[in-house]
């Protein structure tokens, strides 16, 4: 299998960068120069001893921004552990270098421009989450690797990569062009790896959970909901649990996405805003493509719906049911579950429901699984794709409770767990496959909704507590306040560093120039004013208890009127993207 080198230099001089591969028996050089952000491979005898010298782990790739080229480095990563004898890294720190010696070429306005585009691109480089493999590719399943041909395996790391899932490849685009630079250029993959090896019964076996989160129809929780054009799911993240033991390997794969038509939830300063499914757009299409991708990419969908069943997500699930009903597609079945009506008055226990409802479609999917001589002797047929509001916090409970199903029918296929045996009374190994899959909410969750999951005292205890749900409070709370004044630059972060939206060549002004209506500074200061003399009207007594009275009252309306106002029109105070315009739907 072809591999990316693994270890580099980076020498600087005034007119060039030059990435050394430090990989044994190299002696490959990347020469970028500065001024024409030309690329060409080179040898270690091509670079000057004057140069800067210092180490880095990685290339994420390059971008140009208002003050021109820049490069993006790994420079710190952690091993995560290995992956079939393979080392899996997380990224940990990295650093935007520009090609520009100076920033004097720059405007004020411009250099202020660019400055906040050097945020935003570090705004999403410290989500947590992103991983590479220099020598395995981590965007596949261990069934799709499993079935390629001899000619993919030759292929490079970045040709052969499930682009999905390939969160720098818009950064790589000028190594894409140049095979003979793809030794240099690292697929990444942003959401969750976990690897553990575990006993049970004297045993050691490696269990290991990987999310990989879609680089299509990505960003924040409110921005981006439902389903692009091309039938891109937002959140949609591919979950694979794999066990490995005595030579043999399993593997059991799910998924998670928004409900696939085109709705939208847009921050309004509200707790819950109302979801709004579009009135103009035809869904079918779009609905067609995304099932037609999943079933062509999964086989068979079994469609969990955990939303609620009354209230304002209602529309939302009679809207989904209705679709698939008039795909009259055999592959698909669509299951409902409303599970916070199941689960309300901490009736956890009642998720075995839904177990046991799917369990027939469960065994009729199956699982990938190789023996200890590499032979094939299951192969997963079909995924669960669930859902639910965000795709976090029902979904992943769900998830989890699945997963440990087909867990516990390889392990005992494997000879791990005797007959009889369930993973349930493995007290060690329950407690790390809890607490991994509540960190995979949460890793999720924080990369969707900018705060840690809910509900995850269930998953890792098995139990809802008390102090579970006071946690869940804090955690909204932290959500509310984000997905209203910060998710607007979070989620421009992410369409500069994907590619949707590239900053022009133009002097002219980028969108961040975009002017806020009189409300926006307006109406707050006039609250502010109304409250503080209300307060005082308050603490300073008047004449009379009537004057004072008709004062706090004057006062105290004035600054209840401006809210509500300010509230009436919340979506002129919220915080919204400014690059990439989203789809309106009402």
């Amino acid at each position: 299998m072809a591999t990316a080198y693994e270890r580099f230099n980076l020498h600087t001089t005034p007119e060039k960068f030059f990435i050394e591969a430090c990989d044994d028996g190299a002696d490959a050089v990347l020469a970028i120069d500065r001024v024409s952000s030309e690329m060409t491979l080179t040898g270690k005898k091509d670079v000057p001893t004057s140069a800067f010298t210092r180490p880095i782990c990685g290339i994420m790739g390059t971008i140009h921004l208002v003050a021109g080229m820049y490069l993006i480095v790994i420079t710190k990563k952690r091993n995560v552990g290995s992956l079939l004898g393979h080392a899996v890294w997380k990224a940990v720190d990295f650093d935007i270098i520009s090609y520009q010696k100076t920033m004097l070429h720059l405007t004020e306005i411009q250099a202020q421009d660019n400055k906040t585009f050097l945020s935003m691109m570090n705004n999403v480089l410290t989500t947590d989450g992103f991983y590479f493999c220099t020598d395995y590719d981590l965007t596949h399943t261990l069934q799709r690797l499993a079935n390629t041909s001899p000619d993919f395996q030759e292929n490079s790391l970045l040709e052969r990569a499930d682009q999905r899932f390939v969160w720098n490849g818009n950064l790589l685009r000028d190594f894409s062009t140049q095979p003979e630079l793809h030794k240099f250029a690292i697929p990444v993959v942003h959401g969750f790896i976990v690897m553990k090896p575990c006993r049970i019964n004297g045993k050691i076996f490696e269990w290991i959970l990987i999310s990989r989160r879609s680089c299509f129809r990505a960003g924040v929780r409110y921005y981006v909901r439902g389903i692009d054009s091309e039938g891109h799911a937002a959140n949609f993240v591919e979950t694979e649990q794999i066990v490995l033991y005595n030579g043999g390997r399993a593997s059991f794969v799910q998924t998670r996405g928004s409900m696939p038509f085109f709705w939208s939830q847009r921050p309004n300063l509200k707790y819950k805003p109302k979801p709004l499914i579009s009135k103009t757009t035809s869904h079918l299409d779009g609905f067609q493509r995304h099932f037609d991708s999943q079933v062509l990419i999964y086989g068979k969908q079994t469609i969990l719906n955990l939303v609620n069943q009354k209230g304002s997500e209602k529309p939302l699930e009679q809207a989904f049911a209705k679709m698939v009903t008039g795909m009259e597609n055999n592959m698909i079945e669509y299951i409902a579950f409303d599970f916070h009506k199941e689960c309300s008055k901490m009736r956890w226990d009642r998720l075995q429901i839904l177990v046991n409802k799917v369990s027939d479609a469960q065994d009729d999917f199956s699982y990938f699984m190789l023996d200890s001589e590499g032979k094939v002797v299951a192969q997963q047929k079909g995924t669960f794709r669930s859902n639910c509001m965000d795709c976090l916090d029902r979904t992943n409970v769900i998830q989890s409770l699945l997963a440990r199903r087909s867990l516990q029918s390889q392990l005992q296929r494997m000879g791990v767990l005797n007959v009889g045996q369930k993973i349930e009374e493995q007290a060690d190994f329950e407690k790390i496959y809890k607490n991994a899959w509540a960190d995979n909410a949460n890793a999720c969750a924080n990369q969707y909704a900018g705060t840690g999951a809910l509900k995850t005292d269930f998953t890792r205890t098995g139990k809802r507590t008390q102090w579970g749900l006071v946690m869940d409070g804090w955690n909204s709370m932290i959500r509310y306040y984000k997905n209203n004044f910060s998710d607007g630059f979070r989620q421009d972060s992410i369409d500069l560093f994907l590619g949707n939206y590239s900053v022009d060549e133009s002097d002219g002004p980028t969108p961040l120039r975009a002017q806020k209506d009189w409300k926006f500074l307006t109406l707050p200061i006039v609250m502010v004013i109304a409250f503080s003399m209300c307060i005082i009207s308050f603490l300073l007594a008047g004449d009379t208890f009537t004057e004072t009275l008709a004062y706090v009252l004057f006062w105290g309306t004035a600054c209840a009127v401006t809210a509500a106002v300010i509230v009436f029109n919340g979506r002129d105070f919220v915080d919204a993207p400014k690059l990439v315009q989203k789809e309106k739907m009402d």
